[in-house]
């Protein structure tokens, strides 16, 4: 095993160890011996973009089954000794990936290695039709709670829909539709498996109060004889004109608390200058409550009581900006889209001032260093940045490249790119009398969280 450290500008002092199994399993360990807990993070580079027609959702069917048994562990076993060793766990899937993690007090981190190790190696022995059927009708049942039967719950399927054009990778969400839930057959989640599930597919991060290499000693024990897996196909492209050119739009009539206007502006790709700039320029227009369009919507106008801007990024497609505004009593859509069009050719032409820069900057700094600062956010990042783009050692100087960006870097991608005509538009009409509701507050409001959906512990809501 080979392997790379770094110690450089701009990381806060945070190192990085990178190593790599005879089987092409990417190993990434950071030590942090701040508290006595280790976390163990395994990224898969597979998600919905992966799959083809007919057959969506089954990369987050897979995550599920994932809980369901291996070789040497039985049923609900995975969960039962990871939360009786005093662990927490899950696993989520998105548009580019699919992970599980674990976080253990440091005593237990073997125990953590050898469950990993267990489900990526035997899986095959366990997953039968019984566990095939159990976890379709979780999700199903996890696609009605989360996304059909609650207030604007089909709004990031429908725009993302409107977003990518048909036949693209991300025109369809993680969630999978009904049909191609129910036609997703046992031998489908087989083939699978056998794809995506191989070492060379995926990225091992172990983050926290370890020994390296005690740590590598046992990975290359538990994960070093699974065999790799050469038939991967590639993704499909999912490259698309800078500009959409046309302002894209549906009108949704559905029983909601009150009439909202959502959007999805067409941005760059994750992993760039301009990405950072991108997110800059959102979190300036509605990233919280000192945010302009707050200020001019809820504050000034009073004609909305919810309006945030945030960023979706996204590497193997162009990123979304996620406009998300919930309007006030009667007033009606076109009052607040005017509005909104306005603030934003004001930030093209102008620019952010000098503490709107600072203020955006600090927001967006805080939040990388909450993730870093954690050993399970580390743990995730690392892994991101190596499946993403190739370099774990990426994740430890983001917060320098943000702080890196200019204010003309954030008008230039701000007049470039939210305009009317790079815009996708959902505009939900109540078809009843509103009703008293927090309707602030629900997965369309955040898109990372809707575009991520993710495995849950029986005993909170009998998914296993």
């Amino acid at each position: 095993m080979g392997h790379t450290a770094t110690d450089q500008a701009g990381t806060g002092g945070l190192t990085a160890t990178e190593h790599r199994l005879a089987n092409g399993l990417r190993v990434v360990l950071s030590e942090d011996h701040l508290t006595p807990v280790a976390a163990v993070c395994l990224w898969y580079d597979v998600g919905s973009r992966h799959e083809v027609k007919g057959r969506t959702g089954l990369a987050h069917l897979f995550e599920h089954l994932m809980f369901q048994g291996s070789g040497q562990v039985k049923g609900n076993g995975h969960f039962e000794l990871v939360q009786g060793a005093g662990g927490s766990l899950n696993g989520t899937t998105s548009f580019e990936r699919t992970n599980y993690f674990e976080t253990m007090p440091t005593h237990q981190l073997e125990l953590a290695l050898w469950l990993e190790a267990d489900r990526m190696g035997s899986l095959l022995a366990a997953l039968d039709d019984e566990s095939m059927e159990n976890q379709r009708d979780v999700v199903k049942n996890e696609r009605r709670q989360r996304y059909d039967n609650v207030p604007y719950g089909t709004a990031f399927e429908k725009l993302t829909a409107l977003a990518y054009p048909e036949g693209h990778p991300y025109h369809h969400t993680p969630i999978g539709s009904m049909a191609d839930l129910d036609a997703a057959t046992l031998e489908d989640a087989r083939a699978f498996f056998r794809t995506y599930y191989a070492p060379n597919n995926a990225v091992l991060s172990v983050v926290g109060d370890i020994d390296p290499e005690q740590t590598l000693a046992w990975v290359e024990k538990y994960f070093g004889s699974i065999p790799s897996h050469d038939g991967k196909p590639a993704p499909r492209d999912g490259s698309l004109p800078e500009i959409i050119g046309e302002q894209l739009r549906e009108v949704v009539e559905e029983e909601v608390p009150a009439r909202a206007l959502m959007a999805a502006y067409r941005l760059p790709h994750d992993g760039t200058r301009e990405a950072d700039a991108a997110d800059l320029a959102l979190t300036v227009l509605g990233g919280g409550e000192s945010s302009r369009l707050y200020n001019r919507l809820v504050r000034r106008d009073r004609t909305a009581v919810a309006a945030g801007f945030g960023l979706l990024r996204l590497a193997g497609a162009p990123s979304l900006g996620w406009l998300d505004v919930k309007t006030s009593g009667d007033v009606e859509v076109p009052v607040i889209e005017a509005a909104i069009d306005e603030e934003l050719a004001r930030f093209a032409a102008e620019g952010p001032t000098a503490e709107e820069m600072e203020r955006a900057q600090a927001q967006l700094e805080r939040e990388w260093l909450d993730r870093l600062g954690t050993v399970a956010g580390r743990a995730d990042e690392l892994c991101r940045y190596a499946v993403l783009f190739g370099d774990p050692q990426l994740a430890l100087t983001a917060v320098q490249r943000v702080l890196e960006v200019s204010a003309e870097d954030v008008q230039a991608v701000a007049a470039a790119k939210l305009r009317p005509d790079n815009r996708a538009v959902l505009v939900y009409e109540p078809t009843a009398p509103a009703e008293i509701a927090d309707s602030a507050e629900d997965a369309a409001d955040d898109p990372e969280s809707a575009a991520t959906v993710e495995a849950t512990d029986e005993n909170e809501e009998a998914a296993k």
